[in-house]
C-alpha cells in the first residue's frame, strides 16, 4: 500500500525497536537486544522491498541489524543520514565492518551533519563533516558515500555548515584536500544515491520477470503480544549545554518506523535527536 502512494523507501526502526527489528538504541547504557538483529518476519520484510523495490534504510538501526539486512538483502541498502563510527562513537553511525560489508552490497551511507555524530559534542566544524566523508570514502570506497544531511531535524550544526547554502564551502573544502575530482564530487552530491535507486528498481525488474510474488508470511504473534506500537523513554538534557548524542530524552514518545517518499529526517512535533 505504502508504495502504490509514491513512498520508495523504509527506515526499519526509528529511536526505538520495531517487533521485527532492533534500533540503535540497545545498543546504550541501560538497554538490551530485543531480537538480536532482525526476526524471521523483518528479514521476510526486506525481501519484500526488495521485491517492490523499494530501499532499505538502514539509520537508526543496530549494527545486528545492519548486518542481517545486508546478509538478506540482494539490492543495496543505505543509510539515509548516519556517519562514521570511528571518528565520533555514537550508536547512530556505522562502524567500519559494516563499512566494508556495504560497499560488497554496492549500498551508500549519506553522510549526517548532526555535531553530536561528528565530533561527539556540541561543536563541530565543516572539517569534522569532511573527515567522516573522507573516512568512509577510504573504507567503503568514493562510490559508497553521499549527503543525508539532517538539517530538517537537528539543532546543532558545523559552524559553517548551518544549512544547504553552505554546500559550496564543503565543496570548496573537499576540492582543496586534493582527493575529490569533479567527478568524484558529482557522485558525492547524488549520482551514488541514484544508482543506488536504479539497482533497486533493476532488482525489482527482474523479480517481477522471473515471476516472483509477494511473501504470505507473517508475523510471529510472540512479537505482537502485549505491544501495539514503538515506544522509546528518552532523556532530555538537564541543562542547555547537555545535548543529546543520539541517546536518549525524560519524554514519553511513540514513534513508528520511519517511511518517508521524501527527504531523510524525523517526523512532527518536537525536535528530536536526527
Amino acid at each position: 500500500m505504502l508504495y502504490d502512494v509514491g513512498v520508495r523507501y523504509l527506515t526499519l526502526t526509528s529511536t526505538c525497536n520495531t517487533p521485527w527489528a532492533d534500533s540503535a538504541q540497545v545498543e546504550e547504557p541501560g538497554f538490551s537486544p530485543e531480537h538480536g538483529g532482525l526476526t524471521n518476519f523483518g528479514k521476510t520484510v526486506v525481501r519484500e522491498m526488495n521485491r517492490l523495490g523499494m530501499l532499505v534504510d538502514l539509520s537508526h538501526v543496530s549494527v545486528a541489524t545492519m548486518r542481517d539486512a545486508l546478509e538478506v538483502s540482494r539490492a543495496p541498502v543505505f543509510f539515509s543520514h548516519s556517519s562514521a563510527r570511528a571518528l565520533c562513537n555514537s550508536s547512530r553511525n556505522v562502524p567500519d565492518h559494516i563499512l566494508a560489508t556495504l560497499a560488497n552490497n554496492r549500498g551508500l551511507v549519506m553522510v549526517n551533519f548532526y555535531s553530536h555524530f561528528l565530533s561527539c559534542n556540541e561543536f563541530s566544524t565543516v572539517e569534522d563533516a569532511v573527515a567522516h566523508i573522507n573516512h568512509i570514502r577510504d573504507v567503503a570506497g568514493v562510490d559508497h558515500v553521499g549527503l543525508g544531511a539532517g538539517f530538517d531535524g537537528i539543532n546543532a550544526t558545523p559552524q559553517g555548515l548551518e544549512d544547504v547554502s553552505s554546500y559550496p564551502v564543503l565543496f570548496a573544502e573537499l576540492i582543496r584536500s586534493g582527493r575529490w575530482s569533479a567527478e568524484d564530487l558529482k557522485k558525492l552530491a547524488g549520482q551514488n544515491f541514484l544508482r543506488v535507486m536504479r539497482e533497486v528498481e533493476k532488482l525489482r525488474d527482474t523479480m517481477s520477470e522471473n515471476n516472483v510474488g509477494p511473501s504470505e508470511d507473517t508475523i510471529a504473534t510472540k512479537h505482537l503480544r502485549g505491544r501495539n506500537n514503538c515506544t522509546s523513554v528518552l532523556h532530555l538534557p538537564r541543562t542547555p549545554t547537555q545535548r543529546d548524542h543520539g541517546r536518549a530524552m525524560p519524554l514519553q514518545q511513540q514513534q513508528p518506523a520511519a517511511a518517508s517518499p521524501g527527504a531523510p529526517g524525523p517526523g512532527q512535533g518536537p525536535r528530536q535527536p536526527p
